[in-house]
């Protein structure tokens, strides 16, 4: 049973043009590449067994020397706070509301051990009493133009 399918290659020979013989050094001048065959004269790359090691730049103090071990700088004493804009207060609050840790955590998910701080952008047209760790001036003067309390942590 044959299959009429399949065809039969007489020559499995690679394309013109995509092979190139192999460099063959040291033997003799008339190749081009006897004498110091493609080495050129003395130097360590010159020499049999020479290899180069990684990010070796010629005797240069190397890259990965020349950066710092650790990148960056990080406060040891710098503190972390969620951030909560008058706009994200006017949505959720309604009117003479008392936004307290159980208020953050029921409507914007903060938890008891994150610290806030209430930014002024956006506007506040309700009165409301606000407890938060921090406060910008911007949102100290809006809380105050509604007629707002704000109490710091």
């Amino acid at each position: 049973m044959s299959n009429n399918n399949c065809q039969t290659h007489t020559s499995v020979a690679p394309e013109p043009g995509s092979t190139k013989n192999r460099k063959r050094v040291g033997r003799g001048n008339a190749s081009g590449y006897g004498g110091e065959c493609g080495r050129g004269h003395k130097g360590q790359k010159s020499r049999s067994g020479y290899s180069r090691k990684r990010g070796f730049e010629g005797g240069q103090n190397p890259l990965y020397r020349r950066l710092p071990k650790k990148a960056g700088f990080r406060n040891r004493f710098r503190v972390e706070h969620r951030i909560l804009n008058m706009s994200d207060l006017d949505k959720k609050c309604k009117a003479n509301d008392c936004v307290d840790q159980a208020f953050l955590m029921t409507h914007f998910g903060i938890s008891n051990d994150e610290r806030v701080k209430v930014l002024g952008d956006g506007s506040l047209s309700k009165t409301i009493t606000i407890h938060a760790h921090a406060f910008s001036k911007s949102a100290l003067e809006k809380l105050s133009e509604s007629g707002s309390t704000a109490h710091v942590l």
